[in-house]
């Protein structure tokens, strides 16, 4: 483990929820809308929400928002071995920030006895793609669709903690 262990996510709490939404909004509607258009699929941010309250309140999972400068600028979860949930604000895309987010949540799930961490993502989300595949994620054979409409593929991923 490095020594950024701890210094930008903290375990997130309901009164995160509006600024955590926040961030996930935008981010999906500026990464996702080809996927999900706005016009046909509005982001679901009651069922988010509802989702996101359920996660923090799960002793199963590990909800964080990434904090930088005093605010949140992002958020993750992690359940057992895989990453439910990653993504930070707009206005810190390609600044480093994701990374050093993600090199600590793969330091945390080391630190909990993960020896090869899973995740997913939508099969058109070419940036995301781009970003674990340079991150040393590999593609698996794992195939699902997400419950949200119109019910994109989630493809599966995989990476030695």
């Amino acid at each position: 483990m490095d020594d950024a262990i701890g210094m930008l996510l903290r375990l997130a709490a309901r009164e995160d929820l509006d600024d955590l939404l926040d961030v996930q909004q935008e981010g999906a509607q500026r990464a996702l809308a080809h996927i999900f258009p706005q016009d046909a699929y509005p982001f679901p941010r009651d069922e988010i929400l509802a989702r996101w309250a359920l996660e923090i309140a799960d002793p199963g999972i590990e909800a964080y928002v990434i904090e930088q400068e005093g605010r949140v600028s992002g958020f993750a979860a992690t359940r057992g071995d895989e990453l439910l949930h990653f993504g930070t604000a707009v206005d810190t895309w390609g600044t480093g920030l994701a990374v050093a987010a993600h090199d600590e949540i793969l330091d945390r799930l080391a630190a909990a006895g993960v020896s090869l961490a899973r995740l997913r993502v939508f099969a058109e989300n070419h940036r995301a793609i781009r970003f674990y595949e340079k991150l040393g994620w590999q593609q698996t054979a794992a195939r699902t669709r997400t419950s949200f409409p119109p019910h994109p593929v989630l493809l599966g991923y995989e990476r030695p903690c």
